[in-house]
């Protein structure tokens, strides 16, 4: 009976490992404005997941739920995810996680409590620890991807807005400008927020509240000192040129201050890492040895 019984959990334990291994190699992507699909990585724990969302729907969609959702919606949108992932996915995401992996992490837990006293007496820490992360785990993931995806923003900013100031100073308008930067360049994701830009003022929008839209969505202090210089040079008539200019010499001297103040930061952060590890092998190269024979002769005594 045993047998059969090692043999049924070998077998179960084989096939959720085969169709873990499966889902791991799905391609997610998302539909760009234009219609193409550009790739997005989601965490495994959401692709094995996902399918039971729908069992919590009606929890995540609840009128307690309503500020939580948009919230999240506004961070998908932020992280390059939208139509992939809606927000009250990602509401009942952050509910099946810990349940569904914080019960076999329990499960370990206490399998190793018994075979070990001082697990046993620490297993309830353990648990707790375990289950915290897995709650924390989807909120954490969001974040670094929205920062991931400012990041990569913040880099391609000032030069895009270079070669904007380029083709309007050449004569194009602001229109034209930004559909060659869109098709003369690798669309990354700023590419990709320009080229929603494009399609929904042909769609009818005006461009004031298009880059406004634009400005929400990616949520950095950079993207809204643009537009809203652009937006007041639409309203006054001012050279669009020049206020391109203008906005890529500040983005560069705000992104030298932030390297300038990494900089400065980077000798504090090495402090720890220092004490914790090079200082005690340090230690241990030259006077160990020496406390070997030190400790040799004293035993010989």
């Amino acid at each position: 009976m045993s047998y059969a019984i090692l043999l049924c959990w070998s077998a179960a334990a084989a096939l959720a490992a085969w169709y873990a291994a499966g889902v791991a190699q799905t391609i997610t992507y998302v539909t760009l404005a234009d219609g193409r699909r550009k790739e997005r990585r989601l965490p495994l724990s959401f692709k094995l997941l996902l399918p039971l969302a729908p069992n919590l729907r009606a929890m995540a969609q609840g009128p307690g739920m309503d500020a939580a959702r948009r919230r999240a919606d506004d961070r998908i949108v932020a992280a390059g995810f939208e139509g992939l992932l809606a927000g009250w996915e990602f509401l009942a995401l952050r509910a099946l996680v810990p349940l569904c992996f914080g019960l076999p992490w329990i499960l370990l837990v206490h399998l190793g409590a018994r075979a070990s006293a001082p697990l046993a007496a620490a297993a309830p820490a353990f648990d707790l620890l375990g289950i915290a992360l897995f709650a924390l785990q989807p909120v954490l993931w969001l974040r670094h991807a929205v920062a991931r995806r400012q990041r990569a923003i913040l880099r391609s900013l000032p030069f895009v807005l270079d070669l904007l100031t380029l083709s309007v100073e050449a004569g194009m308008d602001f229109m034209s400008a930004l559909q060659r930067t869109v098709e003369g360049r690798r669309i990354d994701e700023l590419g990709e927020e320009i080229l929603r830009v494009v399609r929904e003022i042909q769609l009818g929008t005006t461009r004031r509240a298009a880059l406004r839209t634009m400005a929400r969505r990616i949520d950095l202090p950079d993207v809204r000192s643009v537009v809203n210089a652009l937006v007041q040079a639409d309203e006054l008539g001012v050279s669009v040129g020049a206020i391109l200019r203008i906005q890529a010499d500040q983005i560069r001297q705000r992104r030298f201050d932030r390297a300038e103040k990494l900089a400065n930061e980077a000798p504090v952060k090495l402090l720890a890492p220092l004490l914790l590890f090079i200082f005690p092998a340090v230690f241990l190269i030259l006077l160990g040895p020496v406390m070997h024979r030190l400790f040799a002769q004293l035993a010989g005594r």
